[in-house]
Parts: structure tokens; sequence; C-alpha cells
């Protein structure tokens, strides 16, 4: 590499270090000719390389490796010969291209395998009309033709372009469960390479020649709008192109449901390096001033509301007095079942309990960025977004441009967890570059970020439960809300295996904008519900896993009332491989252990945890979990998702807190936002999967919610107190 090489790298990386050698570029991807397109998932080449594209956002979840492993499946092919490659938004070929709910799998599962199927299909078909043979004589087995009879054979890349004139078929047969070769073999992370080694997979790493890059200024407070931009000293700094105002949406526009923007006009800042624009953010000066109370038009996934956005700076102390007094007025009845009046009265024993979960940051490891090339009625962009068929309707109603005629490339996300649902920063990429009339990189820093909003809604639930005298749960009642969200499952455990249940809930307006959060909701619900359970099975005098276990039987026997979401038998079996697997019966006599179980995403998980304080502190030396997913597609991935989910979940409920002052987050980076170390994860995780044949179900969020409560449980045996408040180190003193 030579000085010239050298000092353009540098340049690129905006005044830091990247080098770039030039050596690299010579080994190229081996080049392939007559590559035929059998369906929208499905491309071979004549030297058969097995082309599978992977539809969805990957963002560590790992569908861009079990997509395509479904794919493969069904088509017959030797895994080894396939080159996974991440398909950019394309609405004609695929539809929910998008993460969210852990419905990726469940969603695509039929339609993958039937692609798969549909391109065998076709190979057979091509390979009768050449060899003159019926089509059902011909079997298939790692990408290879076989016709027995006339011992005849080829591979699937000599008969690609045959295959290619002939037409899609209406129907095609599926193999059986017990024929996979492939699914729930564990594979590789098709990205792991990449990933190790350094080479370019997320939206960070886009360089375009001739790019310029970009930072925003948005308002320090909640409740407050730009006023005026003093550009002063700013404007005149090297490498400062242009600094101006951006308004995200257009006046009067109906937000979608994945629209939500903490600020509707932020100040842009345009020059040639990011460390340029970053100094000369800090010298800008911007004016900004309080808004009022006002309404907006919104479309829920086809639910019409006005949504208030009240003005004022807000305090997380007001937020929890005005929770604390609304949770005294009656709330929103979703679910009633019998008469809990008359069972409370009748009750021998009564417990109530009330829990508390602040606002969480997602603080996903790779800041919000996108690129954006605006050229007229044609736009390029490319970048980590969870949602990006709608983020695409979004932006085509801003500029007025047909989503025809926008080109979106999915980038590895460095993590989303609900974060990169709300991608207002494509927006405001695409902003930039048309006014600058060039293609912008939109970087945000930690700080940008993280007090931008859309953090998980704070909580509140108050549980009651009633005991006759035979110690049987008689009568259920959870009233919940938040500030802005109510978090209420209605109608998922315990409701209908409680004669007298009452579910309700409410909400308060706030202009703290909050999303989908990891397992969105079912988070806190899981921590309080599983918390208040282990206290009403101690007040009947029953082992936590015989009175949960209990109520399900019960369930599954007679259900009460109806539209129950989960499915007993189900629940029951992962309870029963959690109690063998942690050796719960023998191991609670001497060890500090907390159970917790839980469904959601249609999926059941259930974790025991057991811990030692030392020093004051909780030291987690073991979580065992179970989880019913239906089949696992990779289990390596699947037990890596379920570990992820323990961790995270463990440090979100011993430290994750967003505290808001006079409308002021008061954590801007990691030194002020306390994270989970390394050293505080838990010695040991065991992951163990129900095994069945039911289609699959959500994996990415079911094992999060319960380890909250696992914790809390154990912390109970440990120290004697319940933990009533999140974050746990708060009452740990820690």
């Amino acid at each position: 590499m030579n000085r010239r090489t050298f000092l353009q790298s540098s340049a690129l990386s905006g005044g830091g270090l990247l080098l770039s050698f030039t050596f690299l570029s010579s080994f190229k991807e081996k080049a392939v000719s007559s590559t035929q397109e059998l369906n929208g998932f499905v491309k071979i080449t004549s030297d058969n390389l097995i082309q599978i594209m992977s539809p969805n956002p990957e963002g560590g979840q790992g569908v861009k490796t079990s997509m395509p492993m479904i794919v493969a499946e069904e088509l017959d092919v030797d895994w080894k010969q396939v080159q996974v490659i991440q398909a950019d938004l394309d609405t004609k070929h695929f539809t929910r291209q998008f993460i969210g709910g852990s419905q990726a799998i469940r969603q695509g599962w039929k339609p993958l395998r039937e692609a798969g199927a549909a391109a065998r299909y076709l190979l057979r078909e091509a390979a009768a009309k050449e060899w003159q043979v019926n089509a059902t004589e011909i079997i298939t087995e790692k990408g290879v033709l076989f016709h027995k009879a006339s011992g005849r054979k080829a591979t699937y890349g000599e008969m690609s372009s045959k295959a290619a004139e002939i037409p899609l078929p209406a129907k095609v047969e599926l193999k059986k469960v017990s024929d996979f070769q492939i699914i729930g073999k564990s594979k590789r992370n098709v990205d792991l390479q990449k990933i190790v080694t350094g080479k370019p997979l997320f939206g960070i790493d886009t360089q375009v020649k001739g790019m310029l890059y970009a930072m925003i200024v948005h308002p320090p407070a909640f409740g407050l709008r730009l006023k005026n931009i003093e550009q002063g000293s700013a404007q005149k700094m090297p490498g400062i192109k242009a600094i101006f105002p951006i308004k995200i949406f257009n006046d009067g526009y109906e937000k979608t449901f994945f629209d939500t923007t903490t600020f509707p006009e932020v100040v842009a800042i345009v020059g040639n390096s990011t460390w340029e624009v970053m100094q000369a953010k800090k010298a800008l000066i911007v004016q900004w001033e309080p808004f009022t109370s006002y309404t907006q038009n919104r479309d829920m996934l086809g639910r019409k509301l006005v949504e208030k956005v009240p003005g004022g700076l807000e305090n997380t102390t007001d937020h929890i007095a005005a929770m604390n007094a609304r949770m005294l007025q009656p709330g929103t009845t979703r679910r009633k079942d019998g008469d809990i009046d008359t069972a409370f009265k009748s009750a021998a024993k009564v417990i109530e309990r009330t829990y508390y979960g602040p606002y969480l940051a997602h603080n996903c490891m790779e800041p919000m960025n996108f690129f954006a090339h605006v050229q007229g009625d044609k736009v390029s962009l490319a970048g980590p977004l969870q949602k990006p068929e709608f983020t695409e309707q979004a932006l085509a109603a801003r500029l007025g441009i047909s989503v025809e005629n926008i080109d979106i490339k999915m980038t590895r996300l460095g993590g989303g967890f609900g974060r990169r649902s709300y991608a207002h920063w494509l927006l405001e990429s695409a902003l930039i570059s048309q006014k600058m009339q060039a293609p912008i990189k939109l970087q945000y820093s930690r700080e940008d970020d993280m007090t931008a909003g859309i953090y998980r809604s704070t909580y509140s639930a108050t549980y009651r439960a009633a005991l006759d005298a035979n110690n049987q749960l008689i009568g259920f009642h959870v009233k919940t809300g938040g500030t802005p969200e109510s978090p209420l499952y209605p109608n998922r455990f315990p409701a209908g295996a409680v004669d007298n249940y009452l579910a309700e809930d409410w909400t308060i307006d706030s202009n703290i904008t909050v999303g989908s959060f990891r397992a969105p909701r079912s988070n806190f619900m899981a921590a309080a519900e599983q918390s208040f359970l282990d206290e009403v099975a101690e007040l009947a005098g029953k082992d936590p896993f015989d009175f949960r276990l209990e109520l399900l039987k019960r369930t599954q026997a007679n259900p009460v009332g109806k539209n129950n979401e989960y499915e007993p038998n189900r629940f029951i079996k992962v309870l029963e491989l959690l109690r063998e697997k942690s050796q719960w019966d023998t191991k609670k006599k001497t060890k500090k252990m907390g159970l917790s179980a839980y469904f959601c995403h249609d999926s059941y998980a259930a974790h025991v945890l057991e811990l030692h304080m030392k020093d004051g502190i909780p030291v987690i030396d073991h979580v065992s979990c179970a989880v019913d997913c239906g089949i696992v597609i990779n289990p390596d991935a699947a037990k890596n998702l379920s570990e992820g989910g323990i961790v995270d979940g463990i440090g979100a409920a011993m430290f994750g807190n967003m505290i808001i002052e006079k409308g002021v987050p008061q954590s801007n980076n990691f030194d002020t936002y306390r994270m989970i170390r390394h050293h505080e994860a838990p010695k040991k995780i065991d992951v163990h999967f129900v095994k069945n044949d039911i289609d699959p179900t959500g994996m990415g969020e079911p094992a999060y919610p319960p380890v909250f409560a696992a914790l809390a449980n154990a912390l109970y045996r440990a120290t004697g107190k319940r933990f009533y408040q999140q974050p746990f180190s708060s009452q740990l003193g820690i």
C-alpha cells in the first residue's frame, strides 16, 4: 500500500484510521454464469452453486441462516453447496420482510418450505422432460437428480436452465418431518466468518465514493421543539457543508404504527467527515421552546385513533405519583370470569402486591445510522432497520415518490430489540440527501440515540389473589397500566385456571415516546405475574412448581372462560422438563433457587435460576431453561437466543433504569446507564427444548421475560426480601 492509498483511506474515516489493503480486492467471489432464478428464494448456477435468498433483516436472531435452511431442506441440497444472500426489500417476491414479535419463522415456515419444494419440482420436471421419463421416477439427493432405472444423473446446475422454463406448480408436496436432513441439525451462522474478521456487514460499514456525512441535533428535553438555529461559528468550521432544519413528516400526515417519532423537527449538520460534523455539532447554538398539547391522527395497523401528546416537562417522580393515584380508580375491564367480589369476600386468605417497572433504553451496540442517495424521483438506501416495508411507505409519503422508485438494501443490524422498528433516521437521511443533492451517511452518536425516546414504557401492576380454607385459588385480580402504555394481556395464564378472574387496565398520556422493547409488555407482565404467583404459592403452603402445575392441570381438565391464549398441555410439559433438568426437588433444600414460567410469542419458556450472595451482591451460579417453540430449526442458534435473552434480562432487571427530570433523560451513555457486566452473567446456562413435531413458533423473545421473576424469586430465597420494583439493584444497595 502506497502513501496515497493510505491518505485516501484515512479521509474516508473522517479523521480516524481506516486501512484499506488493496490486495484484498484480488480475492473476488468466483464469477458465475447462467444463473437461473427458479423462484424468489432460489437461484442455481450452471456449476451447481445453490443461492438461497434470506428475505428478513438479520439482527442476531439467526434468520439469515435458519430461513435458508428451511428452503434448502425442501429443495433437498447439500448445505455445503448453499450460498446465502441477504435479499433487498422486495414486495414482489416476499411478504412480511421484517423483524418483530418473533414471528419470522412461524409466519415463513410454510411459504419457505413451499419455495424449496417448488424449485425441486421444477428440477425434477426438467430432468423428466430431458430424459423422457416420468417425473415420479426421479429422486433427489444433495443437489443431484437420479433416475435409477436408466442410471442417469445430473446436478441441479445442469438442469437449472431447463427448469427455469417450466411453469410453477399450483401445489407442491412437502416432506414429512421424519425425513428432515437439515432442519434440526445445528448449522454455523452464515455471517460468522465475516463478523469475526471484521468484514463489512452492518449499516455503519457503508462507504460510497463522494459520500457526505451527517448528524442531527434534537431537543435536549421531551416537551421542547425547535425555535431557532444560531449557526454562528459552526457553519464556518472546517469541512462543514450545511446546517438546516428537517421536518420528518408532512403536515397532516396520518402516522402509522411504526411512525413513532419523539421530535418531529430536528437540525441536520452535513460535512466531509463524521469528526468534522461532530465538532460543529458541539459549537452549534440552537434555541428550543416548550410546545403546548396537541393531537395527531394514527393508524395503528388498521385501528384508527387520535393520539394526545401533552405539553410540559415531565418527571419520573410525577409519573409514579400519577400511576399510584390512577391505580386507585376503576380501570377498563378487559376480561371478567365469575363473581370476583364474592370470591374475595368469602376468602380465607387474601394477598395484594404492587409492582413497578421503569423506562428502559434499548442501547443497541450499533447506534442508529443510514445511507441515502436521492436522485430526482429515485432513492437508494442502505442500513439497519426492522420494518423496511412500513418505513418505505412512510418515506414515499414524505417525498411524494412512488415506492417502486425506492430501493432499500438491508444490512445486518448491530442490535434491534424493537428500537429499529421506528426508523425515522432513514427519513432524515433521505431528506438530507435530497437537500444536499448528494449521497449521505447519517450517523447518530450514542447520546443522540439514548436521549431520543422510544423507550420501554414505565409500568405499574397491582395483583390480588384469594385462597379458600383449603388453600385453593378461588379469585385472581390484575389491574395494570403505564405511562403511556398498558402492558396487559388479559387472556394469558392464569386466566382460564381460576373461576373468578378480573383483568383491567388504564393508561396515562405522556410526551415521552415508547415502543416495542424485546418481548413488548411481556417483559414486565412476566416479571410481576410470576413474582406474585410465587408469593401466592408460599401463602398456600405449596411448592412453586406444584402450584403452577395444579392450576394448569385445572385449565387442561376444565378451562374457565373463552379465548385462553395458551395450551395448558404444552405449558405443563415445559415445567415438567425444567423440574427434571434443574434437579429442583433435590437442590431446593440447599440452594437459593427461583422459578418463573411464561407464555408469549406462541412459545413457552421457563427458568430456574440459582444464586448465592457474596458481600451483599448476588452471584448467579446457574440458570436452567426449558423451551417449547415447536420444531427447532437450528438448535445451536436457538440456544444462543435463549442464553442471550437470559443474560440481557438479568441485566435489565438488576440495573435498567431511565429517569426523567424536567423532560431530560438522566442517562445519555453507558457511564450513567448501567448495563450488565461480564462477571455478572450466569456462570452456567443450560437450555433444553421440548421435542415435538409442532410447527415452529417464536424463539427470539420468549426466553427473555421469565428471567426477571426467576431472579426476583431466587433473591427472595437468598435475602428474605421480596422485590417489587425494578431495578433490583436499588433495593440491594448496589
